[in-house]
């Protein structure tokens, strides 16, 4: 019998700001393959919900509140997802949030308090996610994969969204030299960049986002925004046996967007 390259049982995804939006939508899409699955989130009442969606799918599932701007919440947070599963084969850094304020007039509160979250947060995560594997490789397991959560914000500038711009750019470029320097070890990185995804964040404000939506109507190949649920397949992609050879890589998941030249 042919085995199933895409088969995620017996390995093990760690997601951060996994408990909505495109972070559940990447769990979803683990869980359903067979990974266990750890969700990071500061919400206690969205993390108990998110568990119950999850656990449908039959794996196990595990839940916790880290605020990954904290360096030491995310060490020890790391520290408790192996102490529960044991290993974990897949790191998603994906927490993050935006915030709007023109450049000339932004402060460095504002901009230093994003950058603790998307940038500085997705570093923490990601170096105890490498020290881990890294180790493993030591004893003789080695391999694992490690996804950045995007933006198109990397290739294209949007107005006053410099300083998120700034966190995924920076990501996206930190990402290439972790793919050379972890690759001996058969880490795995590469970047999803995601275009305008309709999520309970967006819905919540569809006043500001309803002309993006229609923008993104008019604009993408495929004539509609994206939903949580079209980042399930990417994720079971590169978290499996599937993209062993493929790491370095910033893969655009937009409808076809950014391929439109009007």
């Amino acid at each position: 019998m042919a085995t199933n390259s895409f088969d995620l049982h017996g390995k093990v995804a760690l997601i951060t700001g996994g408990n909505s939006g495109l972070g559940l939508g990447f769990a979803t899409g683990l869980a359903k393959a067979g990974a266990g699955v750890v969700i990071w989130g500061r919400n206690a009442q969205k993390n108990a919900a998110a568990v119950k969606t999850l656990e449908a799918f039959g794996g196990r599932v595990e839940a916790r509140s880290v605020d990954v701007s904290s360096e030491s919440e995310v060490v020890s947070g790391f520290e408790a997802a192996i102490a529960a599963m044991g290993r974990v084969d897949c790191v998603i850094a994906n927490a993050g949030f935006t915030s709007m304020a023109p450049f000339h007039t932004m402060s460095a509160e504002t901009y230093h308090h994003l950058l603790a979250t998307n940038q500085h947060g997705a570093f923490y995560t990601l170096r105890e996610a490498a020290r881990h594997m890294i180790g493993r490789a030591q004893a003789g397991d080695a391999g694992g994969s490690l996804i950045i959560c995007g933006s198109l914000s990397i290739f294209a500038g949007a107005a006053t969204l410099s300083h998120y711009g700034a966190a995924k750019g920076a990501l996206n470029a930190m990402s290439k030299a972790m793919a050379v320097e972890l690759g001996p070890h058969g880490i795995r990185v590469n970047v999803v960049a995601p275009g305008f995804v309709v999520t309970e964040m967006i819905r919540a404000n569809m006043e500001l986002a309803a002309p993006l939506i229609e923008m993104v109507k008019t604009k993408a190949p495929l004539k509609r925004p994206g939903d949580p649920a079209d980042f399930e397949g990417i994720a079971v992609y590169l978290a499996s046996d599937a993209s062993k050879y493929h790491t370095g890589d910033t893969l655009v998941i937009d409808g076809g967007q950014s391929a439109s030249v009007w």
